[in-house]
């Protein structure tokens, strides 16, 4: 293969990645919105470096509803929390998962609607960023599996 041959290769492969990643915009814009609730909703009191979010294997709410039938919807005398899920090896070397809470922010009904839509909105965009994170992983292997 010739030097223009493989410049050529390396153009495909770079149009092949781009065409692949339409969402880059869509991503920093999470990232940007991600950042502002963080600091917003005081979580950094918590986490104190907005990277260190990832680390929690997933995230989950009390109190207010995520699922499809009653989205956003309060449970009445329900505290609201943001619950992080971590995994850490007890003493015999299994790995038992540890339930930590990043946010309190009370009663559900004494909310205003403004906090319940930071709150909800944080929760959804941390899931759709390690969402991207995990599709990382499989990129890379899918590229480490054409190079076979």
């Amino acid at each position: 293969m010739n030097q223009l041959d493989k410049l050529n290769t390396l153009i495909d492969q770079l149009e092949s990645k781009l065409s692949h990643h339409p969402t880059n915009t869509l991503r920093s814009t999470n990232i940007s919105s991600l950042k502002a609730l963080y600091h917003a909703l005081e979580l950094n009191d918590k986490v104190k470096k907005f990277d260190e979010l990832f680390e929690y294997k997933a995230m989950n709410l009390t109190g207010i509803s995520l699922q499809d039938e009653d989205f956003a919807d309060i449970r009445q005398g329900r505290y609201v929390q943001i619950i992080c899920i971590s995994y850490e090896r007890n003493a015999q070397g299994k790995n038992v998962s540890k339930n930590s809470s990043l946010g309190y922010f009370g009663k559900a009904e004494k909310l205003t609607d403004l906090r319940k839509r930071e709150i909800l909105e944080f929760v959804l965009r941390w899931r759709y960023e390690k969402a991207f994170r995990h599709t990382e992983v499989y990129e890379a292997l899918l590229d480490k599996l054409a190079q076979i």
